[in-house]
């Protein structure tokens, strides 16, 4: 029933494909060398005939990453090193599409905050170097907004971690958008419980030297947002006990067309294949549980002064309002001075128009509402056909 419905909720033709351009560089440009061979050689080459230009111009391109790491290593390593990680990070979680992306660029208005950038996860093996110029000279490269919902993109616009650490060589869930026709790639990456004792101190090393590197190059508060975090509250306590969380939550009916919009976007636009979207559908619903039973097993870890719930909907309907509640229970102060800085965001961003969807074929919608049930009946959200 699932795949025999896969194509008939779409975005309005005006979104589908809007900014997916060809020439746009892909995530992969920035990729450790030795881990793009991996990585084709893990999916035996099974590179799609229009895809290959763009497989040999990324090899050639990522030939070059590790001399400029090791000129970086040469001039900063010892400094990176000496930085702390201080205050300890905020992480926002949450499943794809329930507005944390959204909320990233809320919180980084603050100057006390800092992020990781675009360019920053793209090219994180050397961006200490090279950030300053490419931005300079390569920002005609990026899309004005990003593909999927139409949010602004550039090179210091705030990004995912795990495309930073994908492209550091780390085994990441998000090495599906390469390779999308070959089903999942490293899900035991997803919430790291199944990786063996040294990977797992090894994706701890590389994760921590990252942040460093950040917040070298711009000390602050680091404010993160990856999904993928969301199943890994434990692994993040065990660097950062006293980090701060931010838990959104959203319509489930709506995440779901969203995320597979979301994915299809991604396979489209940095696939190394065609994608032909098989098995998509069951792998959004078997992950959206996934997520949702992880972070429940692991919540109550978190301090309860360290955790903040954030309804996507309480978010859009009082942005001010939910940022200055979520300040005065992490006692970040200061609000009053944000306040400007957000309300001119806002009215700069009002004309901002999210993706609309078609309503779920009936057999989708059943499948959401028995298998998401727990995640429903907690967060009181209701069955609804009206998707934005």
């Amino acid at each position: 029933m699932i795949e025999a419905n896969r194509k008939q909720y779409r975005t309005d033709p005006g979104y589908a494909q809007a900014e997916v351009r060809e020439w746009a560089p892909r995530f992969w440009l920035g990729c450790d060398y030795l881990g793009l061979w991996k990585l084709f050689a893990r999916n035996r080459f099974r590179i799609g005939l229009r895809q290959w230009p763009a497989a040999l111009a990324d090899l050639y391109i990522t030939s070059v990453h590790p001399v400029l790491r090791g000129l970086q290593n040469l001039a900063l390593a010892r400094k990176v090193q000496a930085t702390e990680i201080t205050p300890p990070p905020l992480f926002i979680l949450g499943h794809w599409r329930c507005g944390t992306t959204l909320l990233h660029e809320l919180l980084i208005l603050d100057a006390r905050h800092t992020f990781p950038t675009t360019y920053q996860c793209l090219c994180p093996h050397h961006f200490l170097l090279t950030e300053g110029l490419a931005r300079r000279l390569l920002g005609f490269l990026l899309p004005s907004k990003r593909p999927m919902d139409n949010m602004p993109m550039g090179w210091d616009r705030p990004q995912e971690d795990e495309f930073a650490l994908a492209n550091l060589g780390l085994p990441s869930p998000y090495l599906t958008i390469a390779f999308p026709n070959h089903g999942p790639a490293f899900p035991e990456y997803l919430d790291l419980r199944e990786v063996s004792p040294a990977d797992r101190e090894h994706w701890k090393r590389v994760f921590v030297q990252l942040l460093r590197e950040v917040t070298y190059r711009r000390p602050g508060r680091l404010v993160l947002k990856s999904p993928t975090h969301t199943c890994r509250v434990d692994t993040l306590l065990e660097l950062f006990p006293d980090a701060k969380f931010v838990y959104l939550t959203r319509n489930p009916y709506t995440v779901f067309a969203s995320t597979v919009h979301l994915w299809r976007s991604l396979y489209l636009a940095h696939g190394f294949q065609t994608p032909d979207y098989r098995g998509l559908e069951e792998q959004v619903l078997a992950t959206f549980v996934h997520l949702h039973e992880r972070f429940e097993a692991t919540r109550h870890l978190i301090p309860p002064e360290n955790l903040f719930a954030l309804r996507y909907e309480d978010l859009v309907a009082d942005p001010v309002g939910q940022l200055r509640r979520l300040y005065d229970q992490f006692d970040l102060r200061a609000f009053d001075q944000v306040e400007p800085k957000l309300r001119g965001y806002l009215q700069h961003s009002s004309g901002y128009r999210p993706n609309r969807y078609q309503p779920l074929p009936a057999g989708i919608e059943r499948q959401i509402t028995r298998r998401w049930s727990s995640y429903l009946a907690q967060h009181g959200y209701q069955r609804s056909h009206a998707l934005a």
